[in-house]
C-alpha cells in the first residue's frame, strides 16, 4: 500500500495537537498529596531567612515559601503543609524513602546529586557561594590567611568537600572540625572552638545576625570559593508533580518581572497584557489544565507568598537582620541570574 505523504504529515500534526491539548494525569506522588490533603515538605532544622520555626512553631523563610506556594497551587491552601526538619545527612534519604514529598532545604544542585540519587532538582531559588566567617579580633582579611586554622563545618555537605579542595589547592593545611547538625557547628564557632566557620555566604549572614551575641564582632571574608545554586528537589517517577513544583517557582519569578504582587494579584486579572493574563488566569487561556490544575494555580501561589522579589526582601533582603543584597538573585533584566521560561 502506498501512503500519501501529505496525509501522513497532516495526521502527525493533528495527533500532536491532540496530545498537546490533553490535560496532565496525576502521578503517584501528586495523587498521594491530593488524597492526603497535605504537602509534606523537608526543610532545614533552623536557618533564619530560609527555614526556621518561631516559638509558636510557625515556619517561615525563603525555602518555606516554596512549600507554601506549591500547596497553594495544588491544594488551594498554603497552610496545608507539614514541615519536617532535616539535617544535611538526613535530607536525601528522607526524600528517597517517601518520608517527605519534596525537599526545600538550601540544597546545592550538583551533577552527582542530580544523576545518582534518583532525584530531580527542580530549579534554583537562590544563587549562593561558599564563604568564611571569622572573629574580627583575629584581623584576618582573606581566606588564604587561614593556614593551619581550625574551621567549623557541617558534614554531609558540599561545604565540607569544597573546604578540602580549597585547603589542598592553596596548601593551607586547614583542620576541619566537623559536626552533623548546623546548630552544633554554630555553637562550637560561637564558643571559640574553631577559628573560622564555613558554609554558604547566605548561611553565614544568617548565623552572624541571629546566633552570635554581637554580630559586629564577626567578619564574613570577601572570597567565595564555590558555586552553590540552591533549590528544591523531588523524587523521580512523577513527572506531573515535578512539572508543578518547577512551574510554580517560575511563575513567582515571572510575577516579579510583570509587576504582579501579593497585594495586586487579584486586580491584575483585568490586565490587558497577555502575559499577565496567562499568569493570573485572567484570560481565555488555561495553563492549569496542562499541569492537572485549575486556571488560577499561579494566582493562588502569588497571593500566598508574593512574587520572588517580595519573598527575597521579606526574608533575607537589605532591610532584614540578615541584610543580603539581591546580587546574582536579581532578575535577568536587572543584572541577575533569575530567569523564568515563559508561562504560556
Amino acid at each position: 500500500m502506498t501512503l500519501n505523504p501529505l496525509k501522513t504529515v497532516a495526521f502527525g500534526l493533528s495527533a500532536a495537537a491532540v496530545l498537546l491539548s490533553l490535560p496532565a494525569h496525576a502521578g503517584k506522588d501528586l495523587d498521594a498529596i491530593k488524597k492526603r490533603g497535605e504537602l509534606i515538605c523537608g526543610v532545614n532544622t533552623g536557618l533564619a531567612g530560609f527555614s526556621a520555626a518561631d516559638s509558636q512553631g510557625k515556619w517561615s523563610g525563603l525555602d518555606v515559601d516554596v512549600c507554601r506556594a506549591v500547596a497553594a497551587a495544588i491544594l488551594r491552601d498554603s497552610e496545608k503543609v507539614r514541615y519536617v526538619p532535616l539535617t544535611a545527612q538526613q535530607r536525601f534519604t528522607a526524600l528517597q524513602s517517601g518520608e517527605i514529598d519534596m525537599l526545600a532545604r538550601n540544597t546545592t544542585w550538583t551533577l552527582t546529586r542530580d544523576a545518582s540519587l534518583g532525584l530531580h532538582f527542580v530549579g534554583v531559588n537562590f544563587y549562593d557561594g561558599q564563604g568564611f566567617m571569622v572573629p574580627k579580633r583575629l584581623n584576618v582579611t582573606s581566606a588564604k590567611q587561614l593556614k593551619g586554622a581550625t574551621v567549623c563545618v557541617q558534614s554531609g555537605t558540599t561545604t565540607e568537600l569544597n573546604l578540602t579542595d580549597f585547603s589542598r589547592t592553596n596548601n593551607l593545611s586547614i583542620r576541619p572540625v566537623v559536626f552533623e547538625k548546623v546548630e552544633a557547628a554554630t555553637a562550637a564557632y560561637v564558643a571559640g572552638r574553631c577559628q573560622a566557620y564555613t558554609t554558604d555566604a547566605s548561611g553565614l549572614a544568617s548565623i552572624r545576625a541571629k546566633e552570635t551575641p554581637k554580630p559586629e564582632d564577626h567578619v564574613i571574608l570577601p572570597e567565595l570559593i564555590s558555586k552553590e545554586p540552591l533549590g528544591p528537589v523531588v523524587r523521580r517517577g512523577d513527572d506531573e508533580f515535578f512539572a508543578i513544583v518547577k512551574w510554580v517557582g517560575y511563575a513567582l519569578i515571572e510575577a516579579e518581572e510583570f509587576g504582579v504582587t501579593q497585594a495586586n494579584a487579584d486586580q491584575m486579572k483585568s490586565s490587558t497584557n497577555p502575559s499577565v493574563m496567562r499568569l493570573v488566569g485572567g484570560g481565555t487561556e488555561d495553563t492549569g489544565k496542562l499541569l492537572g490544575l485549575d486556571k488560577e494555580w499561579a494566582l493562588r501561589a502569588i497571593k500566598a507568598v508574593g512574587n520572588y522579589g517580595e519573598q527575597f526582601e521579606r526574608h533575607v533582603g537589605p532591610k532584614t537582620p540578615i541584610g543580603l543584597p539581591r546580587g546574582s538573585n536579581n532578575l535577568w533584566n536587572n543584572g541577575g541570574l533569575m530567569y523564568a521560561p515563559p508561562v504560556r
